[in-house]
């Protein structure tokens, strides 16, 4: 009897090991919430989504693509950290989420972006609109051109800040959160140095700033990046995080509450670590190939290396194929393509990518030539 009862209590303990392991293996998100995507950041590869496409009110995620702007427009030097933007009183007059700018008063452009990034402060997204652009009018057109510019098909912006009282048609889809979220932090990955921080100020520590995304405080990994509540947008999320190497981003539309929101993107971003791995495969120097009419016979080439998100253990499943020209001849540049690199996985092409030449090869003289075979026929 004792042997029975303990053959049950290990075959229930297996069984429930083994539904954990099923429940684990796929994504899911509450049934409250319309609209959810994940993917990995730096390929840009959907592991999961759900209506992704749907055209939703974002709130103050709309703010990504503001700050977007404001990133580019730094990154080029068309404003610096140090600048001071000065509040209009249209500026001042933003109501919701707000570091309570009053008409006239300045800030730099980084106590701006820390206002925004952190407490989502409307009236720094117009003054900084403002402030880059003249009006925030002629800013939003810069923010419906720089989305048709990434491919972002379901979105149209009406203000900088995502309030919605008034808006008739301001509008994005999770994937394209996604998308502006992925261009933000690979392109500009100092934003993070603000949107990963919990606790700030700004007015030389006079007002306090704590972050509106409670997973950067939470959440091991995580490290941005903006969230948002209307009545009319529900509670939205685009959450960021990195762990081993692998950033991912999940955005959660239109839940019901700010707990199902900030669950639901734990949840995915927890799917994701657990079930992908980002693989690296390093290029290949290939030495002594043989190239005709050469003054030094042969060359080195490299085969392009490759980096992918894939299923956790599947490393070891990828294959790296080199196919080099069948007649490779002098003279040859360096960067000149010589042959293709192809890492498959079960037959399947993962990425293509190119072999290049490593340096210069001089194509053989007429006189090295003739030297050359008297060389040989002497035997040296």
């Amino acid at each position: 009897m004792k042997k029975l009862i303990s053959l049950v209590i290990i075959a229930s303990f297996l069984f429930s090991m083994l539904t954990l392991s099923a429940e684990c293996a796929t994504a899911t998100v509450d049934a409250s919430i319309p609209s959810a995507i994940l993917i990995e950041a730096q390929s840009g590869n959907v592991l999961f989504e759900k209506d992704a496409d749907l055209e939703l009110a974002p709130a103050s995620v709309t703010k990504v693509m503001t700050m977007l702007l404001i990133m580019e427009a730094l990154d080029s030097d068309s404003i610096c950290y140090d600048d001071m933007v000065t509040a209009s009183a249209n500026a001042a007059s933003m109501g919701g989420s707000q570091v309570y700018l009053k008409e006239g008063e300045q800030f730099s452009v980084e106590d701006m972006l820390k206002s925004i990034t952190m407490a989502s402060a409307n009236d720094a997204c117009v003054a900084m609109a403002e402030h880059m652009c003249g009006s925030e009018e002629t800013f939003v057109e810069r923010m419906n051109q720089r989305a048709k510019e990434l491919g972002m098909v379901h979105t149209n912006f009406e203000n900088t800040n995502g309030l919605d009282d008034t808006t008739t048609a301001h509008y994005t889809s999770a994937r394209d959160i996604a998308i502006m979220s992925r261009e933000l932090i690979t392109k500009h990955p100092d934003i993070l140095r603000f949107t990963s921080v919990w606790m700030d100020s700004v007015r030389n520590g006079s007002f306090g700033l704590t972050n509106t995304n409670r997973l950067v405080r939470f959440y091991n990994g995580a490290n941005g990046l903006k969230t948002g509540s209307t009545s009319k947008a529900g509670f939205c999320i685009s959450a960021s995080a990195e762990r081993d190497g692998m950033q991912l981003i999940c955005v959660i539309m239109k839940a019901p509450d700010r707990d199902t929101r900030n669950e639901a993107a734990k949840k995915l971003l927890d799917f994701g670590f657990a079930n992908y791995e980002t693989v690296f495969f390093e290029p290949k120097v290939i030495c002594g190939q043989r190239v005709l009419c050469s003054e030094d016979r042969s060359a080195s080439f490299t085969a392009e290396g490759y980096s992918a998100v894939t299923k956790k253990g599947s490393k070891n499943s990828i294959t790296r194929e080199i196919i080099l020209n069948d007649r490779i001849t002098a003279p040859l540049s360096k960067g000149d393509k010589v042959g293709t690199v192809r890492y498959l996985c079960d037959g399947e092409v993962l990425y293509k990518g190119s072999v290049t030449c490593d340096h210069d090869v001089n194509k053989i003289t007429y006189f090295g030539l003739v030297s050359r075979i008297f060389m040989e026929f002497l035997g040296v």
